[in-house]
């Protein structure tokens, strides 16, 4: 296999800006692309991204474009660091340019509305049968682009140990697995339990609430992953618990974020309103109500965060509602 030289990262966000500068600290030929004309230009004259990742300066010598033939022309690998929401549309944009063949990774975490699929396969199902590996795991960008250290885990094909090689730092450890759905569908749905995290807080509760929270909401993104085809032991893993821990006590985490200003009593369609970046929990709790019924998997908590979300329930009301639920055996209900 020709070792990747020449990368193109597709998104200008936090977590695209901050693997852009791995990668170009580490020698490769990178280039980040970002999809308004405007905000390019003007990250090209600041070198810094105020909006997504501020405080933290892009180097001169790392090329910034709009220009999707541009991202394409000559790259060994593509990065693929959109939000879920704008995947397809930037998919469909940047087909023209895809050379056939050339290496993509995922770093998008979440599950499209519309067809329910997983991030890498809006990507497959846009580009065609194209060679995709994913890269997720407790990864905050403000973090790994002050260096500070980090784990992430690769997984998919035949190209997850080269991949590992491109991102791998002493301070960005990265582990295989080859079970892609389970690391994918852990990566996705921890989001809705953040902001269930976030809506403790808001509320006051304290650290038993989100104890509580942490362990039974790992119970049910196990259980849809182990129905979509995942494994069981992937969950206990940096892409499950792992990045769940983060996500749910991070102060930079934006489903957190998004639960923490409900909690206090604010509406979703304010909260969104008053955000730069996309919360992809949000998003994701559509998805995940829709995979539940799909998959006939018992999922009380992300229920209660589509109903919060989706049908104005009080949150109050509805922890009330899942403290009430019929009692059960817990080993019965980890098996």
């Amino acid at each position: 296999m020709k070792p990747f030289r020449r990368i193109s990262v597709l998104g200008s966000g936090g977590w695209g800006t901050a693997l852009s500068l791995l990668l170009h600290k580490k020698g490769y030929d990178t280039l980040l692309w970002g999809n308004t004309r405007e905000y390019v230009e003007f990250l090209k004259k600041k070198r810094e991204n105020v909006k997504y990742l501020p405080g933290v300066s892009i180097p001169a010598d790392l090329p910034l474009t709009s220009d999707l033939s541009r991202a394409s022309d000559g790259r060994e690998l593509i990065v693929v660091a959109v939000p879920t929401p704008y995947l397809r549309s930037v998919m469909k944009r940047f087909k023209p340019y895809y050379v056939n063949g050339t290496a993509v990774l995922s770093v998008v975490k979440g599950i499209e509305n519309e067809t329910l699929l997983l991030a890498s396969q809006v990507i497959k199902d846009v580009l065609g049968d194209v060679p995709v590996t994913l890269m997720m795991g407790p990864s905050h960008a403000e973090e790994v682009a002050r260096g500070l250290p980090t784990t992430a885990v690769v997984s998919g094909g035949e190209m997850c140990e080269e991949i590992q090689k491109v991102f791998f730092t002493d301070r960005f450890r990265v582990y295989t697995n080859p079970d892609t759905i389970g690391v994918e569908v852990g990566a996705a749905v921890k989001n809705v339990i953040a902001i269930a995290a976030g809506i403790c807080e808001g509320l006051q509760f304290g650290d038993n609430t989100k104890a509580a929270l942490i362990t039974r909401g790992l119970v049910e993104i196990s259980r849809l992953g182990v129905k979509m085809g995942g494994q069981k032991a992937t969950f206990s893993g940096l892409t499950g618990l792992g990045d769940l821990i983060t996500t749910c006590i991070s102060p930079y985490g934006r489903n957190r974020r998004v639960g923490l200003e409900i909690g206090k009593g604010e509406k979703i369609k304010e909260v969104l309103e008053g955000m730069e970046q996309v919360a992809e929990g949000v998003f994701t709790t559509r998805s995940v109500n829709l995979l539940a019924k799909k998959h006939e998997v018992d999922m009380p908590i992300c229920r209660e965060i589509y109903s919060i979300l989706y049908e104005d329930k009080d949150p109050r009301t509805a922890v009330g509602d899942l403290m009430m639920r019929t009692p059960k055996a817990e080993l019965e209900e980890l098996e």
